[in-house]
């Protein structure tokens, strides 16, 4: 394929990308009107794959009073809150998305106690986004459930992250929260997060140091990232 080909295949896939985005955005709006209601509707079922989520939960423990999911429907919070959680740690941020201001209102309605954080499954988190998670784990009331999108790669990190941090396992143990079982693909991009996880577990066979300690002091996610995609060359 000559070079002029893979321009012009570039600047089509620019443009598709573009056009996907601008119609996201448009259905993240908030929900003061039926015709929002329904844009929120259709942005959650088809764009975030809620369709799948009706019957597929992802749903598993952590620890004692703690689990992972991908994001709920507005049932399966029911079902929660069920069970006796009324706590929901979102990863997803707080943005505005439709899925976020569903999310928002469902537990509002249901009296559950939302708490939001930001990661990001395929880019390594800023070190202020990991704080601020060790954090938000130690002022939770449990029990609560710590959701993403798919339940796969953020939950999987930050469940990690629980485990090293709250509990005092070791990484070892840890990494088995990023596994297939949870839909996590390590060869993809979300690989990212097992690299994170590989770097610490290096650095502790040179001398004792806590997880919560070398993100302070030696974590730096931009050199990891550009490490990561250097190093593997992750295709999708």
């Amino acid at each position: 394929m000559c070079k002029a080909d893979m321009t012009l295949i570039k600047r089509l896939a620019q443009r598709a990308t573009t056009w996907e985005r601008t119609l996201r955005q448009s259905y993240n709006t908030d929900l003061s009107t039926p015709e929002n209601r329904r844009r929120a509707h259709i942005y959650n079922l088809w764009f975030d794959h809620a369709v799948l989520r009706t019957f597929w939960t992802n749903f598993y423990p952590v620890a004692p009073g703690v689990y992972r999911s991908n994001q709920p429907t507005h049932r399966r919070f029911e079902n929660l809150k069920a069970r006796g959680i009324n706590t929901i740690l979102n990863l997803r941020g707080a943005a505005g998305a439709a899925h976020y201001l569903v999310e928002e209102e469902s537990c509002a309605r249901l009296g559950l106690t939302l708490v939001n954080c930001t990661l990001h499954a395929r880019y390594a988190a800023p070190r202020e986004d990991i704080r601020t998670l060790i954090q938000a784990f130690r002022t939770i009331d449990r029990p609560f459930v710590m959701h993403c999108k798919s339940g796969a790669d953020r939950a999987g990190f930050a469940s990690a992250i629980y485990l090293m941090v709250m509990e005092g396992r070791p990484v070892s143990d840890a990494r088995r929260m990023l596994a297939f079982k949870y839909l996590h693909i390590k060869s993809s991009k979300t690989g990212v997060l097992d690299y994170i996880l590989d770097l610490y577990e290096a650095r502790t066979q040179q001398g004792p140091i806590s997880f919560e300690d070398w993100i302070e002091t030696e974590y730096d996610n931009e050199t990891i990232q550009s490490a990561f995609q250097e190093n593997f060359k992750p295709r999708f």
